[in-house]
């Protein structure tokens, strides 16, 4: 989260929504006022090499933007550190000058997280992206900023381990854990929070800070203060994460995927919620209502029925499975569950996660030329079944486009709000329809990052949470 954007009244949908989404505002120097901006490229340019710090327009658009529907806030200058002695370094420079810092990993995040609202520098991440200790015996790695989930597996891939958290995009890792990141593989995996060991931090004042100690990667500590978990979701309000330790798993014997359609929402929620009384240890499973599963089928040429769906999926040995198998088909059964549709191979496998992955974008599709909203809404297991079906009545009351999909296994779900936003009426419906999914009994937005209107709904002032005007924020997670 942005410390600076909390010091600016807090916008409305209305705003969120206007002509100007996506399209990045006039070129001011938000940070760095005349006469500083020469000094203090001159002295990055000392740091990082020419190569390393860029004040092009079309850089700086790059780096404003994520691919949400927030128009684009560009920084003052980015530069591309290669290490944390360069970081450390050019941080010190940022805090001497009182700059704002907005980490970058790679974009992908649908909030707006990385928009330099008030200008200052920022941090692109991607030159520093190496695996950095792989400990196979001890199921544990650390990677740079610049690694991302798919590129650590495909490093892993020959020795049998891998790292779980799967939000969706290719996301980097130090920006997954800077966002606590989730995925449908949280419900047996657990988020990010419980998958990092270790953190390298540089602070404002260009400290290197390590959470657990330098080099430490024990799994349990009772010693001080948990200052991983701390920095684990702090969405770079803290520091800029360098190095990340993290939990790895070692790859099933087996992994089969099925799909299983419902006649109602109801009847799919409550399977879930039973499935997980029941102890199952399902790998994955997730929901998407008719509109959803109608849009995922046009988007990717499939065919699966148009009803409330769920999408499973089961890791371990052979005779392990067949027991998780026959009890989550009991359960769907008696739900008025069909039977299921699997997908055994990886090839399938990959298929079928695409679908639910491309989510957002099979959501867009419904209304070319609209834009999408992310509603992001989590509450207690008993308290889902209730919640998703009000939520679907509400969407129809109000004719509002809105697939809903999500990780219903941590009772967690999403409305993808897709809405064209010239036309003023429908955006103030979304409007509406957004702060009362948000003040549901028990919600809290689960793993996107905070926007400025959850802090309204939330009851917090719209000055920032503390005065350090250094740090802005890092995004660098999306899933839908």
């Amino acid at each position: 989260m942005s410390t600076a954007l909390f010091r600016k009244p807090l916008c409305s949908a209305l705003v969120l929504f206007n002509k100007t989404l996506h399209r990045c505002p006039e070129k001011r120097r938000y940070a760095i006022k005349s006469g500083i901006l020469e000094r203090v490229v001159a002295a990055f340019q000392s740091i990082s090499g020419d190569a390393g710090v860029s004040l092009g327009d079309t850089v700086r658009e790059q780096h404003g933007r994520d691919e949400s529907v927030h128009r684009c806030h560009p920084p003052d200058v980015v530069v591309f550190p290669r290490s944390v002695e360069e970081v450390s370094a050019l941080a010190k420079i940022c805090h001497h000058h009182r700059l704002p810092i907005i980490p970058f990993g790679t974009g992908t995040g649908l909030e707006g997280g990385v928009g330099a609202v008030r200008g200052g520098v920022c941090f692109s991440m991607r030159k520093m992206d190496q695996v950095l200790d792989l400990h196979q015996e001890d199921f544990d790695v650390t990677v740079e900023p610049g690694v991302t989930r798919k590129a650590l597996n495909s490093y892993l891939r020959d020795t049998g381990l891998w790292f779980p958290v799967d939000p969706g995009a290719d996301a980097s890792l130090c920006g997954m854990a800077a966002t606590s990141a989730s995925g449908t593989n949280a419900v047996r995996y657990g988020t990010m929070r419980e998958n990092v060991l270790n953190l390298e931090v540089v602070l404002a004042d260009g400290t290197v800070l390590h959470t657990a100690g330098r080099g430490r990667r024990s799994r349990k500590t009772s010693a001080g203060y948990n200052l991983t978990n701390l920095f684990v979701g702090s969405e770079g309000t803290l520091g800029v994460l360098t190095k990340a330790t993290l939990r790895l798993y070692g790859i099933p014997e087996t992994m089969v995927s099925a799909v299983c359609s419902f006649p109602s929402v109801q009847a799919a929620v409550d399977s879930t919620v039973q499935v997980l009384q029941a102890g199952v240890p399902i790998a994955r499973i997730e929901f998407l209502d008719d509109v959803m599963i109608d849009a995922c089928n046009r988007f990717n040429s499939l065919s699966y029925p148009v009803a409330p769906t769920l999408f499973l999926e089961f890791h371990g040995s052979t005779r392990s499975l067949e027991e998780q198998v026959a009890i989550t088909e009991e359960i769907a059964k008696d739900n008025g569950g069909s039977d299921f549709s699997w997908a055994q191979d990886e090839e399938s496998r990959g298929r079928l996660w695409k679908a639910r992955h491309d989510a957002w974008y099979a959501a867009l599709a419904l209304r070319p030329g609209c834009k999408a909203y992310a509603t992001d809404v989590c509450v207690p297991l008993s308290c889902l079944p209730e919640v998703v079906v009000a939520t679907k009545k509400d969407l129809i009351r109000n004719g509002l486009t809105g697939p809903i999909a999500g990780h219903v296994g941590d009772g967690n779900f999403h409305c993808i709000m897709v809405l064209d936003p010239n036309d003023q009426e429908e955006v103030g419906q979304v409007h509406q329809f957004t702060e009362r999914l948000a003040r549901c009994p028990f919600s809290c937005p689960s793993f996107h990052r905070f926007q400025p209107e959850t802090f309204q709904i939330l009851g917090n002032t719209p000055e920032a949470p503390g005065s350090n005007p250094t740090y802005c924020h890092c995004v660098s997670e999306q899933d839908t």
